[in-house]
């Protein structure tokens, strides 16, 4: 009797452990297509695509300086999108998600136009009250 307590309570515990898992991965494909629907407002010249990607409270940093709020990013890259060209892509290649499945960090490489590597992006996104990731902070580097 003990021991099919124990049992059905194991077996409990892995189903939950396998759900919370599942969860994660189904969280994880979100931010990747979140990241990728991203990295094609650039490459479709659509900024207003680009822009509802960014939180309203985001930081970006050009260089070494925040830009804060969606009004101050959007202002920033919005020279990014004159041309018929984008100067830069990007595509991720590592998402990881928190327990909580609310935040997460998406990272992969920057191109230029001739696809060599420029840099290396690092965002990390917030799963919104709508249920829309949104880039809350975003950063590059070397890459």
């Amino acid at each position: 009797m003990v021991l099919r307590r124990w049992l059905v309570v194991a077996t409990a515990l892995l189903a939950g452990v396998a759900l919370a898992q599942d969860s994660l991965e189904a969280r994880r494909a979100e931010v990747f297509a979140a990241e990728r629907a991203f990295a094609r407002s650039m490459a479709d010249r659509d900024f207003a695509a680009f822009g509802r990607h960014v939180a309203e409270d985001s930081v970006f940093f050009n260089g070494s300086t925040p830009l804060r709020g969606r009004d101050a990013v959007l202002a920033a890259w919005k020279a990014f999108f004159d041309g018929p060209t984008a100067p830069f892509s990007w595509d991720p290649d590592q998402v990881e998600v928190l327990a909580s499945g609310e935040l997460a960090l998406s990272t992969g490489p920057v191109k230029n136009p001739q696809g060599a590597v420029t840099a290396r992006f690092n965002s990390i996104w917030q799963r919104q009250a709508d249920g829309r990731w949104r880039v809350i902070f975003d950063k590059g580097g070397p890459p």
